[in-house]
């Protein structure tokens, strides 16, 4: 059973996950399992969504957390039979006007409470990927139908990951004077 004590002394030091990678997961192509939107989890302990990824077999899950803005986003573009605004217009314009098409979206990294994924593109002058927050990609990767992919150990590892991020919000919800606010600054 947690404390409060212990996580005074989390919250003090900063999380750090157990599945944390320092460098990018290195892999060959024949080593990645495509993953499909499966869903939304929205009703977190950790009050932090998670977008569900799923193998054509819907054997393996990855969990993908997201801020709550990427995920409303990411909401809204599902709704199928409707064309809805998105943020991404712009983007898509400009991406086709410059014939630069992003080919595939790979899990690398998790970094802290983060997933870092990698877009590979094509047709850019300077560069073939760019890497970056998952959580800062997902709803563009899914309103431009990139396809997705990730390890077997990397799914394995975000699995981890989003146990501890659940298991912290749990230990915080069942100790609210952790979350009081002590300084005149804070709101």
């Amino acid at each position: 059973m947690t404390t409060n004590t212990d996580l005074k002394e989390i919250l003090a030091k900063g999380l750090q996950f157990a599945s944390n990678q320092d460098e990018e997961e290195t892999f060959h192509q024949d080593d990645l399992i495509q993953l499909f939107p499966y869903g939304m989890s929205l009703a977190t302990d950790s009050e932090r969504p998670f977008l569900l990824l799923k193998d054509e077999k819907q054997e393996l899950t990855l969990p993908v957390a997201l801020n709550p803005l990427e995920a409303g986003v990411a909401l809204t573009q599902s709704a199928q039979g409707q064309s809805p605004a998105t943020p991404h217009r712009f983007t898509t314009l400009l991406m086709e006007s410059l014939d630069i098409v992003v080919k595939q979206c790979v899990f690398v990294q998790i970094k802290g409470a983060h997933q870092f994924v990698r877009l590979y593109i094509q047709g850019h002058p300077q560069t073939n990927s760019i890497r970056l927050r998952a959580d800062e990609a997902m709803s563009l990767c899914l309103h431009l139908g990139v396809p997705m992919f990730a390890t077997r150990g990397f799914i394995q590892k975000s699995r981890l990951m989003t146990a501890e991020i659940e298991g912290l919000g749990r230990g915080l919800k069942g100790t609210p004077q952790i979350r009081q606010r002590t300084h005149a600054y804070l709101q």
